[in-house]
């Protein structure tokens, strides 16, 4: 192919490009440059928000999750204050008013053993409940951000506004634990069965199995929930939270203390094991005051 046949080629596939580019770039600029009553006008217009400047009251029901021995079913309330439309600041509240027991936690004490040197992890199985740690309560000051809205379809009937948002905050958690078990009483009831020329026996132990002990763990708390707004003033609400925090939850000898030989023969701080504990919650959310405000162009 000669030297201007190529030439020709090049310029005609030139012109065609910029024979086609050319109503692509004003179409892009007149779908830019939008004339006429709708020029600058926001996406939507008279939306509720219903959170910006609102104070929201919320009771609620939970429960914990993937518990090992014991689950505490819970009742609370929330209040929090929205300074924005995607933020809040506030206090949620749970207190436990039943805890039901695993399955975990009925077949060791249908089936537990007691044989062996640690007799003082579970001196007598039947009453392996008594010495399991427990949740008793949740206090937790936590901020939240409220990044999505929209609408959200019931069985394709039913359209309510919702939002999604995420949490996070420090936690009190009040807790039942085994109490502690020193060497002073270990050694003392070992040396009562020694006198009389016995092995270490249950009855030694029995004591300290149903001895407890009342205290706080400070825990980071986090989590995501979903609101659905059925009325400008009343929400439902769901959330998953996790408390991450160390405790003794079978009230066993679990390791000894700082690096000593397993078991070490006591009950005490050394024994708490790290736990992703985490939780789900219902609930109902009212908003005050009760009229939610519009959006304008000013404020979408």
């Amino acid at each position: 192919m000669s030297t201007m046949k190529r030439l020709a080629i090049a310029l005609t596939t030139i012109a065609a490009v910029l024979a086609l580019s050319g109503p692509a770039q004003t179409a892009h600029a007149q779908d830019v440059n939008v004339q006429g009553p709708l020029a600058g006008a926001p996406a939507v217009i008279n939306m509720r928000i219903y959170r910006q400047m609102r104070f929201q009251i919320q009771g609620h029901f939970a429960m914990t999750l993937q518990d090992q021995f014991s689950r505490s079913m819970m009742v609370g309330g929330q209040l929090m204050f929205h300074p924005t439309d995607w933020l809040g600041l506030g206090v949620w509240t749970a207190f436990a008013v039943a805890k039901v027991d695993t399955s975990l936690t009925d077949q060791v004490s249908s089936k537990g053993q007691t044989a062996g040197v640690n007799v003082l992890s579970l001196p007598n199985p039947a009453n392996f409940t008594q010495q399991i740690g427990r949740i008793n309560s949740v206090i937790a000051p936590q901020v939240a951000f409220i990044p999505l809205r929209g609408k959200l379809g019931i069985f394709e009937k039913l359209f309510v506004d919702a939002d999604l948002y995420a949490f996070g905050g420090v936690a009190f958690v009040g807790i039942t634990e085994r109490a502690n078990v020193d060497d002073k009483q270990v050694s003392a009831c070992k040396a009562r069965f020694a006198a009389n020329g016995l092995s270490d026996a249950i009855a030694c132990y029995a004591p300290t199995q149903s001895a407890t002990a009342d205290r706080t763990a400070v825990a980071p708390t986090f989590g995501i929930g979903l609101s659905m707004f059925f009325a400008d003033f009343m929400a439902f609400t769901m959330e998953w939270r996790a408390l991450p925090f160390s405790w003794n939850t079978s009230g066993t000898d679990e390791s000894g203390h700082p690096r000593g030989d397993y078991p070490d023969g006591k009950i005490n701080e050394s024994d708490r094991l790290a736990h992703f504990n985490h939780m789900i919650t219902f609930g109902l959310a009212f908003y005050l005051p009760t009229k939610p405000k519009l959006s304008t162009a000013g404020n979408e």
